[in-house]
């Protein structure tokens, strides 16, 4: 036999997964991703590996995914079904997490001194607005004898609400 290996990269849709019961949803999946192997390797011994399996069962038996993107090899007959993983993609997070890594240690005098001048800019502010509350509160106190006054009225009415007359039969 050839000693070559096939691997290509596929989008299986799920989406007629849908059609089947709900309760067996994940299991049809997978029984798709079999299906579709067999057909486009044209070999009947399929392997899937665990980490697909997991990404159909995440969500439960009810709702496996509409569409996964699969990386299919053949190798003398076999063919191994694995998650494919985009080689660009995981390159960038890794060279942005590298330049967040790196800005992190140069600013991080200058991003540590910025927020304490904010802090103290806040707190001048607020010791500034103290003041200036304390002077209204002054202001309102000889506004405080009148709810005493209200409170000695409501104490009036509230003494002549039980002198109702009672009900004649």
């Amino acid at each position: 036999m050839s000693t070559e290996s096939i691997e290509r990269i596929y989008t299986i849709n799920l989406g007629k997964v849908l059609l089947s019961p709900n309760n067996q949803r994940a299991k049809r999946a997978i029984n798709m991703i079999r299906e579709f192997a067999t057909k486009h390797m044209k070999s009947e011994n399929v392997k899937i590996e665990e980490e697909i399996s997991h990404l159909v069962w995440a969500r439960g038996i009810r709702h496996p995914p509409r569409k996964i993107r699969v990386k299919i090899t053949k190798d003398d007959g076999n063919v191994i079904v694995s998650k494919y993983q985009e080689e660009k993609a995981a390159e960038e997070t890794t060279k942005k997490s590298d330049k967040k890594s790196d800005g992190k240690k140069k600013g991080d005098k200058k991003s540590a001194d910025k927020p304490k001048k904010e802090e103290k800019k806040v707190e001048e502010k607020k010791t500034e607005e103290k003041p200036k509350l304390e002077e209204k509160k002054s202001e309102e106190k000889p506004k405080e004898d009148k709810p005493e006054e209200k409170s000695k009225k409501a104490e009036k009415k509230s003494e002549s609400k039980p002198d109702k007359k009672p009900k004649k039969d």
